[in-house]
């Protein structure tokens, strides 16, 4: 390849019988010019050089489409992407498209998990109470006879569909993303939250100014309860290699709890902002409750939460790591700029989620 050429070369994981365009300001961001139409040199796999005709501007921009505006490249959230900037103007540019735009959609409907409501009054015998249980199956779940791994989620209210007045994970778009990539084979189940008790569902101590904790029970509720359920009437991988657990804040707080005191059937954690200051109790837990099973821990917390939430996080991490198991592999996500909110929780779950299970 001659150094006086200048080359692009393009993977992306999701393929399918359109042809793929190189656009920018070097052609007025035409999007579907045949001089500009990339070959395809194997799936997922694509080369353009670079006409020797076109003027390339000091600084030129550019991106890559399926032939139309409609039809653009997107982030590995399914978001639309800033143009790409460039310089040089020999030698190659190696890029990576995660996902396309389909007829002006970020998501294929097709792809979308089905949202079925269990129960609207699930009974939990060990607290004396009932919560709405959701569960999202895969979109192939009803043409397929695969059996799936499952995760389960707390605080169901704000996970999908139209979310709550905090906001919205958007889980139900984000696994519709993943599945063009084929990761989105993941049965998650839900629970909703007890509004006004919460705090005491969700934490597993007793504390002072907050109250009586009940998460021990709500786990249990979790794993000796809800679990089985689930197995028995869906078609799930039931070995705990194949099952986590997760939640934000409170919702991560308690699946930490749940995760440490049931290892026998949560294996992947999903950990986003937990509220590690309202129990300080979780530290020793950790030492008494860790299993030699192994485990894999994803951690989220951002800078821009409260002071302690990175540090507690990082103190939870090396709690983890000094028992010395080493089949437990832990994944600190720190965000400078993040915030403790729905948006960034739903930003974070589907790169939580593809480190977890796949």
């Amino acid at each position: 390849m001659s150094k006086n050429t200048l080359h692009f070369e393009l993977t992306t994981p999701v393929e399918d019988e359109r042809p793929v365009y190189l656009s920018g300001n070097f052609n007025a961001w035409l999007p579907d010019k045949e001089n500009l139409r990339l070959n395809k040199i194997e799936d997922g796999k694509y080369m353009l050089k670079f006409p020797d005709n076109i003027k390339l501007p000091e600084t030129f921009e550019y991106k890559y489409t399926k032939g139309g505006w409609n039809q653009v490249e997107l982030d590995e959230f399914g978001n639309g992407t800033l143009n790409r900037v460039a310089k040089n103007k020999t030698g190659v540019y190696r890029d990576f498209v995660p996902h396309w735009r389909l007829d002006g959609e970020n998501i294929s409907e097709n792809l979308m998990p089905e949202v079925r409501l269990i129960s609207d009054e699930f009974e939990i015998p060990q607290l004396g109470k009932k919560r709405a249980v959701y569960i999202l199956l895969p979109h192939n779940y009803e043409t397929s006879t695969k059996k799936y791994p499952v995760i389960y989620l707390q605080d169901a209210q704000n996970l999908f569909g139209n979310g709550s007045d905090f906001g919205n994970w958007e889980i139900d778009k984000q696994l519709a993303v993943l599945a063009a990539r084929e990761h989105g084979e993941v049965i998650v189940v839900a629970i909703s939250h007890g509004g006004e008790e919460r705090f005491q569902e969700y934490s597993p101590y007793n504390n002072p100014k907050l109250g009586k904790g009940q998460g021990r029970k709500y786990a249990q509720f979790l794993a000796k309860t809800l679990k089985p359920y689930v197995d028995k009437n869906f078609r799930t991988k039931p070995e705990r290699e194949f099952t986590g657990i997760g939640g934000s804040s409170l919702g991560g707080l308690i699946s930490i709890y749940a995760g440490l005191m049931f290892p026998e059937s949560f294996s992947r954690l999903m950990i986003f902002s937990p509220s590690l200051w309202i129990s300080p109790n979780i530290y020793f837990d950790a030492i008494d409750f860790l299993s030699h099973l192994p485990s894999r821990i994803y951690v989220y917390a951002g800078g821009k939460e409260s002071t302690l939430m990175i540090p507690n996080v990082e103190k939870l991490k090396q709690t983890l790591e000094r028992q010395g198991v080493k089949k437990t592999v832990i994944n600190l996500s720190l965000e400078p700029e993040g915030k403790h909110n729905e948006i960034q929780w739903g930003k974070e779950f589907p790169k939580a989620l593809e480190w977890l299970f796949y």
